[in-house]
């Protein structure tokens, strides 16, 4: 066990025939016990210091490794939102393929319809014209028939209707 400053202040000697000057021994010893008595002092402070910066590295150590599972929680997570962004983009894309697949068959489907009523109407519209030709040739051939001919020299006497037409009044 170390020195007290009282154990130092309460130290009595052996005198001895011929030893130290008693006055000088004493004022020594005050001196050492101020000094001791300083320097336990000192150390206190500073045992104090060292348990008030050794909570406060605690306090940091626990701040610090907070931080830490804090930073891997954060890189945790951000690789499982980079993961789910992948899958989501992914399914985007499949989605995306599919319509656009589904959109061509059936533009294709629609240009395949369209080309075939196409074709339907320009069959029908030669039959057309061929019947509308048909049918202005035979009225050409109406016209010019020897019929027309033979109705313009019929002579008809207007005088003899005149005379039929008050008959057919009073019937």
């Amino acid at each position: 066990m170390p020195l007290s400053p009282l154990d130092i202040h309460n130290k009595e000697f052996n005198r001895g025939f011929r030893g130290y000057d008693e006055e000088e021994v004493n004022e020594f010893l005050d001196q050492i016990i101020k000094d001791y008595e300083i320097l336990l002092r000192e150390k206190k402070e500073l045992e104090e210091k060292l348990n008030n910066n050794s909570e406060r590295l605690g306090h940091f150590t626990n701040i610090e490794e907070t931080l830490n599972k804090s930073i891997v929680v954060a890189q945790e997570a951000a690789e499982e939102v980079r993961r789910n962004a992948m899958k989501e983009s992914k399914l985007i894309i499949k989605e995306a393929e599919r319509n656009a697949d589904r959109i061509v068959n059936d533009s294709l489907a629609k240009a395949r319809k369209i080309a075939i009523e196409i074709e339907d109407l320009k069959k029908q519209s030669k039959v057309f014209r061929t019947r509308f030709k048909m049918l202005i040739e035979a009225q050409l051939d109406l016209i010019s028939n020897g019929d027309w001919e033979d109705l313009m020299e019929y002579d008809l006497d207007t005088t003899d209707l005149k005379s039929l037409q008050p008959e057919l009044e009073n019937d």
